[in-house]
């Protein structure tokens, strides 16, 4: 996917001012307007402006693109990280669908499911009122799989946009201690009551909803709440059958690999998954591990079994 490069589009730096971008974007638009300018790409043009001053103008989405600034390389294809927006504090619940069809590729990649201004009026929606309630906030979390298994209190830092004095969008940091439920699942959301945008006069502050992420695991994969990973076994333990500790994220088991197992074969652990009601299960999917052949005696033996065993891995190829 082609990286958008909004401010270059608009002709400004990084650094302008949100009434820098507002002036550098009617004038590209009124260039390119194509009721004014005839040119092959005038319409084209018009569009990608129109869709680079929709998301710098705002300053919730412009802190989400600049923060993917340091993940795409030009000249290659850009890919967004997964969970690269999680600790940003977002108010509002994102565009629709229609919106995002107006726009590029690149642009619902990195804002279609996103919860990035918009909503009830923005983020700076209802300020002329005498009371009025807060806006509801949104972040996405990352918490290690392990805390779904037990619960968990964690210390988390959450960045916000704001505009200061001179019209420069910065970030400010806040912290908030939170209790992670055992058996929360990944997406689910924890509400942390009148942490959302304060309210005006005697309106209630919003609530602030943290959706649950987990953190990439070198062993574990999470489908709901099951939880799968690859099991390294030798070739003489899924031949023979064997028992086997398995790490789980709640300690290890032991497991029983019945004989003649093959690549890839699933055992399942009944409701060793993430807690619940009822919890999900464990599955542990057998890699056969090949012991290297670095010394005389490893070597023999792999000969050994190349004279005496009637094996032909491509039998079935009809080679």
């Amino acid at each position: 996917m082609e990286y958008k490069d909004y401010y270059k589009i608009l002709g400004v730096e990084r650094n302008a001012t949100q009434d820098e971008i507002k002036r550098a974007y009617r004038k590209r638009a009124r260039t390119y307007h194509p009721d004014v300018n005839k040119e092959a790409d005038a319409e084209a043009k018009f569009k990608e402006a129109g869709e680079a001053y929709e998301v710098l103008k705002d300053p919730e989405k412009r802190t989400a693109y600049n923060q993917l600034g340091a993940n795409w390389q030009q000249g290659q294809d850009f890919r967004a990280p997964p969970n690269w927006d999680a600790g940003f504090e977002f108010s509002g619940d994102g565009h629709s669908e229609g919106d995002a069809a107006q726009f590029s590729d690149f642009f619902d990649s990195l804002f279609g499911g996103a919860r990035m201004g918009g909503g009830r009026g923005g983020p700076f929606a209802g300020r002329a009122q005498f009371h009025a309630e807060g806006q509801d906030h949104h972040a996405k979390i990352e918490i290690d799989l392990r805390d779904a298994f037990s619960g968990a209190k964690r210390t988390i830092t959450l960045r916000g946009p704001e505009v200061d004095a001179e019209g420069h969008v910065t970030l400010k940091e806040r912290t908030l201690n939170v209790s992670i439920p055992k058996g929360v699942r990944e997406g689910q959301h924890i509400r942390l009551a009148g942490q959302g945008a304060p309210g005006i006069g005697k309106g209630t502050a919003g609530d602030l909803y943290l959706e649950i992420r987990f953190a990439p695991d070198r062993l574990y994969r999470v489908d709901g709440r099951d939880v799968y990973m690859d099991l390294p076994v030798a070739p003489w333990e899924a031949a023979l059958g064997a028992s086997v500790k398995v790490p789980t994220p709640e300690g290890p088991v032991m497991l029983k690999v019945p004989p003649g197992s093959a690549q890839g074969r699933t055992m399942r652990l009944k409701g060793r998954g993430i807690p619940g009601s009822p919890p999900g299960d464990f599955y542990a999917a057998l890699k056969i591990m090949l012991p290297p052949a670095e010394s005389d005696k490893a070597k023999e033996l792999y000969r050994q079994m190349e004279r005496e065993l009637p094996f032909d891995p491509r039998a079935g190829l009809g080679v």
